[in-house]
């Protein structure tokens, strides 16, 4: 860029080439698998962005299917390539006019996530500051609770992880539930001995529940074992049975959903009524960045905590912009892929991820070397 300082031709500086890839890594679980209450799995997949504007380059990212780095390539490249570096929200505004014929949830949505990251990555790059500072920052860190404890765990695996976790410094962690309800007294007692009194528990039935059954269990999750979190203990869509369980539960038990939320209105839903005690939010769902500003205005409104899930080498940039933070969901898969693929992760430190200041952007690198292996989607880049 011309011009005095960093950022001084900033507007007149044009996106003039966008490339799509994808990554496919296996799980480290049992006999190759993880499981949660209604999924099993063998392998994470990222789908990776990048914008070049400047001679910089401006990286994003979203967890799904390879179809998912076909859309942004046939749909949303064109979108981007050829205008300003400047305003990621007002290329958000065009790509989600853009695909409103070929679907705005699920697909379209984490495609448009994933170039948004990118495009808010190349702004903070070209002006030379942190991503963090180029946002309306209200915090300088961002609390972490460890997620992982898959069903298919062996006590001693389950009990090893969560135990890892607090041995690290976080206060709170979490395991997967009701696939097998009948095996979970069991594992929550073996975690509770393990971590001692003081951490807090979190469970997430992945909306494996039917709605007397999620009752049933969230007193017990509370009584006895101390539960304070309970996560789409019924699916995300039956918002009835949401709202029944956050005005039946104990008190001291939250319930929680959003990281299924795609648009606005899927968060207007939830928070109507409302059907959480706490929102969710995935910034490579649900709209990129530009996205979770907008849901937490949404949240501040209605007087909602925002939760940040996944994704936590964004997340740590993105959520230090929500007033209402509560916590970012560190969950174990994708803290291994983006350790894989990624220079410059972060890790906890005092049950927190606080972005560097010293690196630009998010502060990540390519490995493409160790990258390569996994590729599934786009071409080989020096």
């Amino acid at each position: 860029m011309s011009g005095e300082g960093p950022g001084a031709d900033l507007a007149a500086c044009r996106i003039d080439a966008v490339d799509v890839h994808a990554f496919e890594v296996p799980t480290d679980g049992p006999d190759g698998k993880e499981e949660d209450g209604t999924l099993e799995w063998d392998s994470t997949t990222m789908v990776l962005v990048r914008v070049h504007a400047g001679g910089r380059t401006g990286i994003g990212y979203t967890y799904g299917d390879v179809s998912v780095a076909s859309f942004a390539d046939s749909a949303l490249a064109d979108v981007v390539r050829g205008r300003s570096a400047a305003s990621p929200s007002a290329l958000w505004h065009l790509m989600g006019r853009r695909i409103r014929n070929a679907g705005r949830p699920g697909v379209g949505a984490m495609a448009v996530s994933a170039v948004d990251v990118a495009l808010w990555d190349l702004k903070a790059r070209l002006l030379e500051l942190p991503l963090v500072h180029v946002l309306p920052a209200f915090h300088e860190r961002v609390p972490v609770y460890g997620s992982g404890g898959f069903t298919n765990y062996s006590l001693d695996r389950l009990t090893g992880q969560l135990t890892g976790w607090v041995e690290q410094g976080i206060p709170r962690v979490k395991l997967k539930t009701s696939r097998h309800p009948e095996r979970d007294p069991q594992r929550l007692t073996a975690v509770r001995r393990a971590i001692g009194d003081e951490p807090e528990i979190f469970t997430d039935a992945n909306g494996a529940l039917g709605r007397k059954q999620a009752l049933y269990w969230a007193r017990r999750f509370h009584d006895d074992w101390d539960v304070r979190w309970f996560e789409e203990p019924v699916s995300s869509a039956d918002l009835e049975g949401l709202r029944m369980l956050c005005e039946r539960g104990p008190e001291r038990l939250e319930i929680a959903a959003g990281e299924y939320a795609y648009t606005t209105r899927d968060f207007v839903n939830l928070v109507e009524g409302p059907s959480v005690d706490c929102l969710q939010a995935d910034v490579t769902r649900g709209g990129g960045i530009t996205g979770v500003l907008e849901v937490a205005g949404l949240a501040a409104a209605h007087h909602l905590d925002l939760s940040a899930h996944c994704a936590p080498a964004v997340s740590a940039h993105a959520f230090c912009a929500v007033r209402r933070l509560r916590h970012l969901e560190y969950f174990h898969d994708h803290v291994r892929v983006e350790r894989l693929l990624f220079d410059g992760t972060l890790s906890p430190d005092g049950g927190a991820l606080r972005p560097d200041p010293g690196r630009p952007g998010l502060g990540l690198e390519v490995k493409w070397p160790d990258a390569e292996r996994y590729r599934v989607y786009g071409r080989q880049t020096a």
